[in-house]
């Protein structure tokens, strides 16, 4: 597959050629913006040309700091503004430009009665509330400035992240992330470790789809988190460098950079990443007999500290062939040199109450490298933006090694090698032709091809295997999956009501095969998920929303993985290679009403699921050697229960008092019930839990800006566990430097360093209390400097047409 890169790039480089017009050369228009009153020239003005033909074909730029602009554009007939905060916009429509063009001094002047409601406009809000989707603006955020895409998405409406990084959506911890619309090597082997990594400065936005159309895949039971990368379309050189440092110890770098000339459009967003991650745990174990008798008792404290460190690179070119067709190539690149020293001290009491201790090291190193190659065609018929065909290839490629040598009370115990090398190639096309005035047809395939392969070593050095009595769990395995996909759906607007219906068919073929013990598993399921979306609009402040969609959770490589943990010698993790999917069905009723200075948006949603994925605790039936003493083996493994129902009320809002605060806020409030029994034992439970969530961001004097972010998760319940309620907090403070071309910011992430998992586990045979803290308050300070960049952009001049796609009738 290296072989076929270059022939790729070559194919598509001589196809923009061929598709490129030959009789038209870009022509360059340049003047200068001034204040009329004063003459002075006004910086960072916008400068827009939009096509009279194709009204949806838009370019421009801004002015320098002598207020001058110089962009390039084919020739034609064009309507030309200019844009500046606090200014009348200055118009000239219906401009034949054939040739290169000055249009000299553009005089612009102060529009008092408009100036606080340009100045609301340009402040984009953190959160948009739309019925279909929540949009969320990473550049308003100051508590993520500085950290990663996981603290991102921990500030996310519907949205949270529990300790240990993984990501839930109206807590459902079945999410599909999609990067730019599509699945991606970006997220790694481990997307919840990926997302830690990955800077938050190299995001744009992120769309929250909770009632997907057939347009996606049906994967994720939870709905779709849909992360949008920086990249900006403005004609000339600009972008923003971001520099950090924080405690514990982190430091990094990171730019986004864009050069647009003519039909070419060069973007990147590139960064280095030093951090420092401290955490800890506890765990409390007591060991009963048949008859509810205490036999023994471990306690295991566990210190542990992660390093990463590494780079990432994502480079694209965006080529305009002509007015109707684009190709871009993108790759990205991820080199990330990892560690981690975990440090176990225990002790064991017998049922005689006699104490032994013991102390376990395991120094684990982590290299991971990952390489992605996408090339996108964009086709519109007749200057038609809503008549197209879409074609989308993507080659990724990523190696991860793990390796330790575990040292225990004094001596090497064993090393275990963890070696995964995955490779994947999707494929995808959109075919979308208007119906009528204000109908949409649309069809498309998609295909994943994804194969990973697992090297697992372990070597038991002191005690040996048969002193310690347990199997050897070294294995190879293969996985392979493969996902043929095909949709159509169709909709249209009659008056005040909209529709769009789909369906979608996908097959599923995966193989498992353990090469050490010989156990092969192969998997074929096919499946057709129907979708509909129903939309009345009231009024444009008003509308209802009625979805139905049928989803799939197909278990993740992690959770068919059979090679157990080794970071405790008594607790393991340990995947199930017999697992089979889950399907659900779900029905979305929501409400959005827009008022002066308030936004709100709710919903009412119900899902049933059968063979759910649950994750259960279990003796193994093996023991091993604890300081002379035989201990049991627990093991934390996924297995399919029979079925659960989940209720769920949501409300979102924003409300903005004035142009200098803004308050957004969400509630979530949902009831599980499970159903189900797995080996004779019953697991049927209910809960009740919520999380709420509430932002607050005001200008102070000196035009400081203050945001305090809060999150409180209520407790959770299921067969086997019960965990308490979390709460944390963040503050963050802002200033603008340099006439608002730099931004210095500071912000506390857990300030009370109260993110912390406390829970009760309890069985027949074994009761565990346990805490768990995966990182601790931390420091971070930042700044940022822009370069023919404005700090605040105009939503109409907004690109939203990066992959993440759009729900008709939104």
């Amino acid at each position: 597959m290296n072989k076929l890169l270059p022939v790729i790039l070559l194919l598509s480089l001589s196809f923009v050629q061929a598709q490129r017009p030959q009789n038209l050369s870009p022509i360059k228009i340049t003047g200068t913006v001034i204040d009329k009153d004063t003459g002075d020239p006004l910086e960072y003005a916008t400068f827009i040309l939009q096509s009279v033909r194709e009204p949806d074909k838009v370019t421009g730029g801004i002015t320098n700091e002598n207020g001058q602009f110089n962009v390039e554009t084919l020739p034609g007939m064009y309507n030309i503004s200019v844009e500046y905060i606090s200014y009348a916009t200055y118009k000239k429509e219906r401009q034949l430009l054939r040739a290169n063009t000055d249009l000299g001094k553009i005089e612009m002047s102060i529009d008092v009665a408009q100036l606080d409601e340009v100045e609301v406009i340009a402040e984009r809000t953190t959160v948009e509330l739309r019925l279909d989707k929540k949009i969320y603006n990473v550049g308003s955020d100051l508590t993520v400035s500085g950290g990663t895409v996981s603290d991102v998405l921990d500030n996310v409406p519907s949205v949270s992240v529990d300790v240990e990084g993984n990501v839930q959506l109206r807590g459902n911890d079945d999410v599909r992330i999609l990067i730019n619309g599509k699945p991606s090597a970006i997220t790694g082997l481990n997307s919840a470790e990926a997302l830690q990594q990955l800077p938050a400065e190299s995001i744009e936005k992120v769309e929250v789809i909770t009632s997907p159309s057939a347009r996606y895949d049906a994967e994720g039971s939870g709905g779709i988190i849909n992360i949008i990368l920086r990249r900006s379309k403005l004609q000339g050189l600009n972008g923003a460098i971001t520099t950090n440092l924080g405690y514990p110890t982190r430091a990094g770098i990171n730019g986004n950079i864009n050069y647009r000339t003519g039909d070419l459009n060069i973007f990147t967003n590139a960064g280095y990443n030093y951090r420092k991650g401290p955490g800890n745990s506890l765990t409390d174990t007591d060991f009963f007999d048949a008859n509810g008798v205490f036999t023994n008792g471990i306690t295991e404290l566990r210190d542990f500290e992660r390093l990463r460190k590494g780079f990432n690179v994502n480079f694209g070119v965006e080529w305009y062939v002509n007015e109707t067709a684009s190709i871009t190539q993108t790759i990205f690149i991820r080199n990330s040199d990892n560690s981690s020293e975990t440090t176990n001290n225990f002790s064991q009491e017998d049922a005689l109450g006699n104490i032994s201790s013991g102390f376990r090291f395991d120094p684990e190193t982590e290299d991971d490298k990952t390489f992605q190659y996408g090339l996108n065609y964009d086709k519109q018929f007749n200057g038609n933006s809503d008549h197209k065909l879409t074609f989308a290839f993507q080659f990724e490629t990523s190696d991860e090694l793990e390796e330790s040598l575990i040292v225990q009370n004094g001596f090497d115990s064993e090393s275990v090698r963890t070696d995964e090398d995955q490779q994947r190639i999707f494929l995808q096309t959109d075919y979308v032709v208007p119906v009528g005035k204000s109908g949409q047809f649309e069809m498309g395939y998609r295909g994943d091809f994804n194969r990973l392969d697992t090297d697992y070593d372990v070597a038991f050095i002191q005690p040996t295997i048969d002193e310690l009595g347990i199997t050897n769990p070294s294995n190879v395995l293969n996985f392979k999956e493969t996902i043929n996909a095909f949709y159509t759906q169709f909709g249209t607007k009659i008056n005040k009501f909209s529709f769009l219906s789909g369906l979608r068919y996908e097959a599923t073929r995966l193989i498992i095969n353990q090469i050490e013990t010989g156990d092969f598993n192969r998997n074929n399921f096919d499946g057709l998920f129907p979708t509909l979306n129903l939309n009345y609009e009231i009024s444009e402040r008003e509308s209802f929303q009625l979805g139905y969609n049928r989803r799939i959770r197909r278990p993740r490589s992690f959770f068919l993985n059979p090679f157990p943990s080794r970071s405790s010698p008594t607790n393991l993790f340990q995947g199930n290679p017999n697992l089979t999917p889950s399907f659900s069905n779900q029905i979305d009723l929501g409400y959005l009403k827009r008022f002066e200075k308030l936004t709100l948006s709710s919903s009412v949603y119900f899902q049933r699921a059968t063979d759910v994925i649950t994750f259960i605790t279990e003796d193994t039936g093996e023991n091993t050697i604890f300081d002379g003493e035989e201990v049991s083996i627990l093991r934390r493994t996924p297995v399919n229960l029979a079925k659960n129902d989940r209720y769920g009320f949501e409300l979102n809002s924003n409300y903005r008092p004035s142009r200098k605060w803004n308050i957004n806020g969400n509630i979530n409030l949902f009831q599980l019930v499970t159903r189900g029994d797995f080996n004779g034992q019953n697991f049927d439970a209910e809960n009740l839990s919520w999380f709420v969530r509430l932002n607050n961001k005001i200008t102070l004097p000196s035009k400081i800006d203050w945001q305090t972010r809060l999150f409180y998760r209520g407790p959770t319940e299921n067969a086997q566990t019960i965990s308490q309620g979390i709460f944390s907090m963040s503050l963050a403070f802002s200033k603008d430097l340099f006439k608002d071309k730099a931004s210095l910011a500071i912000n506390i992430n857990d300030v009370f360093n109260s993110r912390k998992r406390v829970s009760e586990t309890s069985t027949s045979f074994f009761l565990t209390d346990s805490e768990f803290q995966r990182r601790v308050r931390s420091y971070n300070l930042s700044f940022t400097y822009r370069f023919n960049q404005k700090k605040k952009r105009s939503q109409g001049r907004e690109n939203d047409d990066d992959g993440g796609g759009e729900e008709f009738g939104a």
